[in-house]
């Protein structure tokens, strides 16, 4: 019985605690770039915060509304990918600079082409843990369908024993081997 009031007890001075520190947060904001709060009034034992990247961090200040830009640097030989390589029959020289083209790192909502879902596309309760398992996924099955690089996806398509010569021996130059 003892236990039971002092846990009572802690509860309550933790609860004003946290309505003091929320009415503070509220009267004197950190920054514009944090938002915390409970997520509900009647349990101020749980919280949620969103926290905007600093200027000059990799942290987009939208994130994680929305996605952030993911590149491979060196840029990698891949039909979901655009190479910067100017040396390379497969270049798209648009967009030289890497950037992975994944459904996930798309912005939220309905695609304007109508080609993949919302549901395939950025959310926030996706991370950096489910971007690296989609990389992990198009590394191993390229979707040539809705490729970055159209004519990697047509080497891929038309001569998968040349493109992943190509691959292994673009990985080998990058590991000095």
């Amino acid at each position: 019985m003892f236990s039971n009031n002092n846990t009572r007890a802690q509860t309550s001075t933790a609860t004003r605690r946290l309505m003091k520190e929320y009415r503070d947060l509220t009267a004197d904001p950190l920054q514009d770039t944090i938002t915390a709060g409970p997520v509900s009034e009647d349990n101020m034992l749980e919280w949620e915060a969103l926290i905007q990247g600093p200027e000059g961090t990799p942290y987009p200040s939208d994130y994680p509304l929305n996605p952030f830009t993911m590149t491979f640097d060196p840029p990698l030989l891949h039909p979901n990918s655009r190479s910067r390589s100017s040396r390379r029959p497969l270049t798209d020289v648009v967009y030289p600079n890497g950037v992975v083209c994944i459904s996930i790192l798309h912005p939220p909502g309905d695609d304007p082409l109508h080609y993949e879902s919302a549901s395939e596309r950025w959310s926030p309760v996706q991370g950096v843990r489910s971007v690296l398992l989609s990389v992990l996924s198009m590394l191993a099955e390229p979707n040539i369908e809705s490729g970055a690089d159209v004519e990697c996806c047509k080497l891929y398509r038309d001569n998968k024993p040349e493109f992943e010569r190509r691959v292994r021996e673009q990985v080998k130059n990058l590991l000095g081997i």
